[in-house]
């Protein structure tokens, strides 16, 4: 008990100056962690390679490695920690809602949902990217998409993206779950599908036989992890996990287990700046 009550003073007396412009939720990030030892964070549970739910039960991949490590910078063990699965549609109100705690689940830092959350990090640098059939040749970016079925998950702006700058014609569809856009290409029911290349990645390793990511990145794309917005206490904190991640190296050994096996070409680390 004395430890942990060490470790929460010693936690909001760092971060006092990031918070001295920013007013702290009486329920911040770093008191829940240390007063009651678990925390509530959401990932995806259908992500190979960055956060996934196997058979058995376990949750694995390097979104999930991330999680773990800035909740036991927090002074919360592994097995504290209650998996969420955010679906896209849902990040933003299951932060505001107090359903999570935080949110790492490949959540890419726009000026929109800062409106309505706070973000840590970067902790990862990737791009959109398409993924389509191992024999599909002709098309090599998402100019050659006209008249084509494109597949996203719903709640992302990844299809839209390609419609509004590259191919108006492109014909849109949209599934819950990236599993479900992967199975209907795989089917010959869409022609490609798009988000972000080290999502796609997981997929080709499952079955690099059949699939291949394109490689022609066309947006850059910055993951961070959301928890609430005025936490700046709870935002200091977890921003120097990340730091301390990276640092160690662990970061780097996380990515080359969880997604090296599918030769995605591992980036470097980013540059951490809170948000």
């Amino acid at each position: 008990m004395r430890g942990r009550a060490l470790l929460l003073a010693g936690l909001m007396l760092v971060t006092a100056a990031a918070c001295s412009q920013e007013a702290v939720p009486s329920d911040s990030l770093v008191a829940r962690a240390v007063g009651s030892n678990k925390l509530t964070i959401g990932i995806r549970f259908d992500q190979p390679g960055l956060s996934q739910r196997t058979v058995d039960g376990r949750y694995v991949g390097f979104d999930v490695d991330v999680a773990k490590y800035v909740a036991a910078e927090l002074g919360v063990d592994a097995d504290h920690i209650t998996w969420h699965d955010s679906r896209p549609s849902a990040r933003e109100t299951d932060i505001t809602s107090g359903i999570t705690d935080l949110i790492v689940a490949t959540y890419s830092i726009t000026d929109k949902r800062k409106q309505l959350v706070a973000f840590a990090g970067p902790y990862f640098d990737t791009g959109q990217d398409l993924l389509v059939r191992l024999r599909s040749t002709d098309i090599t970016g998402p100019e050659n998409l006209n008249g084509r079925k494109l597949c996203a998950v719903g709640g992302t702006t990844s299809a839209e993206q390609v419609r509004d700058k590259f191919a108006q014609a492109v014909q849109l569809v949209e599934y819950p779950r990236y599993q479900d856009c992967v199975t209907a290409l795989l089917a010959g029911q869409v022609d490609a599908v798009t988000t972000d290349d080290v999502i796609l990645a997981g997929y080709v390793a499952q079955n690099p036989e059949l699939l291949r990511v394109v490689g022609k990145p066309f947006s850059a794309e910055k993951y961070g992890v959301g928890l609430r917005k005025g936490d700046g206490e709870g935002r200091a904190a977890v921003a120097r996990a990340i730091q301390k991640m990276i640092t160690s190296g662990e970061w780097l050994e996380s990515l080359n287990r969880n997604i090296g096996p599918s030769g995605y070409r591992i980036p470097p680390p980013p540059q951490v700046t809170e948000q």
